[in-house]
C-alpha cells in the first residue's frame, strides 16, 4: 500500500538541486513508488516527484485527467521530457500549483502536450504523452527532478507575491496552534 511520507516545502534544499539518475530497479525503488503514491493521494495531488518526500531521485507518480477527462496513472523514472517545437506550440495559461508551495496558484503557461519517455519501476521502457492537465503534470514533474519549482518560471514580481502569500499562510497555520 505504502507509507504516506511528509511533503518537503520550498526553501528546502531537496528542491533546488537536481536529482540522481535511478540505477538500480528494485525491491527499494518499488517501496518508494508505493510511498510517493500513497503520500500524493494523501496530500490530495495529482502528480509527486520523488524529491517532494525528500528523496533527490528521478522518479515521478501522477494521476491525472488528460484534455478528453480520461485518467492516466502511472510511474516514470528517469523521465526525458520532449515539448512541440517552438512553431507547433500551444499555450495552455490555466493556473498552477504545487503540493510544496501548499495553497497557492498562479497562472503559468505550459504547452497543451508533452511526451515524457523514461522507465516503469520494473526498469521497462514507458511514453507517456499528455494534453490537458496531464501536460501540465508531466512538465511541472520533470522540473521538479532538474530542482526546479513551478514559481521558478513565473515573472519575478509574481514569484514574490506567492511566496509572500505561501509565508502569511504558513505564519497564521503556526498561529492556530
Amino acid at each position: 500500500m505504502g507509507e504516506v511520507r511528509p511533503i518537503v516545502h520550498v526553501g528546502d534544499p531537496v528542491l533546488h538541486h537536481p536529482c540522481e539518475p535511478v540505477t538500480r530497479f528494485d525491491g527499494e525503488l518499488a517501496e518508494l513508488v508505493a510511498d510517493m503514491f500513497a503520500s500524493m493521494y494523501a496530500a490530495e495531488g495529482v502528480g509527486l516527484a520523488a524529491n517532494q518526500i525528500g528523496v533527490p531521485l528521478r522518479v515521478f507518480v501522477y494521476d491525472c485527467p488528460d484534455a478528453e477527462g480520461q485518467r492516466h496513472k502511472g510511474v516514470v523514472v528517469n523521465p526525458e521530457l520532449e515539448l512541440p517545437g517552438v512553431g507547433e506550440r500551444q499555450l495552455d495559461t490555466g493556473d498552477e500549483g504545487c503540493l510544496s508551495v501548499p495553497g497557492q496558484y498562479a497562472p503559468l503557461p505550459r504547452a497543451d502536450h508533452a511526451t515524457v519517455r523514461g522507465f516503469d519501476a520494473a526498469g521497462e521502457p514507458v511514453t507517456v504523452e499528455g494534453t490537458g492537465l496531464l501536460s501540465r503534470c508531466l512538465q511541472h514533474e520533470t522540473d521538479h527532478l532538474d530542482g526546479h519549482l513551478y514559481i521558478d518560471r513565473l515573472p519575478a514580481k509574481r514569484r514574490k507575491q506567492v511566496l509572500a502569500a505561501y509565508q502569511e499562510s504558513t505564519k497564521a497555520d503556526k498561529a492556530s496552534l
